[in-house]
């Protein structure tokens, strides 16, 4: 879903399966259990994780991260991968289908940005520095049919999936992003490969990214289909009003 930097900020309440907001008493649960599972260990982690399975269904994990990150999951777990074997595939209604590696997307057109990231649970890191290839120039290397409405992305993981229409796939602010404060994504923030839509809420940037699939409407992600909205713009869904990012 997204991570979260322990700094004191006020956490809002995400929407659960049916929409309607969790509470924030378990939201904050759930932070302290995490911190917990750091100190103490497996215990304590086992008791993070039943605590999320009830009270946030569709979450399966919090998991310790490194560097005061927090790490949400929906596979209670980190996906298995090799680089060297790594491919990106971009499909559907395209001219030219691809299969990227590592190496291949380090030789298209390289973007870099600075950009807040904002977890719709309420809390945000200011100033992230992340570069990689814009999603518009894959899809412009892919020759994606112009008449083509909207994109699917797959994670590695077996069960995230996300989406966007076609006009926030070209914004100059997404990316298929490679590194993340000037080094490569590490693996609890999506390594190899992770999606990153800056204006919209951190669901909307899918970690492990396998697959890109160009196709003619919008299909609700993983978490669209448990009540978040499926335009997750920040500061303007989801019933939260933090202050957009630009």
């Amino acid at each position: 879903m997204c991570f979260s930097k322990e700094v004191e900020q006020p956490l809002k309440s995400p929407p659960d399966a049916t929409g309607a907001p969790v509470g924030r008493r378990i939201v904050l649960g759930m932070v302290g259990l995490g911190a917990l599972g750091i100190i103490f260990g497996r215990t304590a982690s086992q008791a993070v994780n039943s605590t999320v399975a009830t009270a946030a269904p569709g979450l399966s994990g919090v998991l310790p991260g490194t560097g005061g990150f927090r790490i949400y999951t929906v596979t209670n777990g980190y996906p298995e991968y090799n680089v060297d074997k790594y491919r990106l595939t971009v499909t559907g209604l395209v001219s030219s289908p691809l299969s990227l590696s590592l190496a291949d997307l380090t030789e298209l057109p390289q973007t870099g940005m600075t950009k807040d990231f904002q977890c719709v649970t309420g809390w945000r890191v200011d100033d992230v520095p992340w570069s990689g290839v814009l999603l518009s120039d894959v899809l412009t290397a892919a020759g994606a049919d112009p008449s083509a409405g909207a994109l699917r992305f797959i994670s590695f993981d077996g069960a995230y999936t996300e989406s966007l229409t076609m006009e926030q796939s070209l914004r100059p602010d997404v990316l298929v992003a490679t590194t993340m404060f000037g080094q490569p994504i590490t693996e609890e923030h999506g390594a190899p490969v992770r999606l990153y839509v800056a204006p919209m809420y951190g669901y909307k940037s899918i970690k492990w990214l396998s697959g890109i699939e160009v196709g003619k409407t919008v299909v609700p992600g993983y978490w669209e289909e448990r009540g978040y909205s499926v335009d997750a713009w920040v500061g303007s869904s989801n019933g939260m009003t933090d202050e957009p990012i630009t």
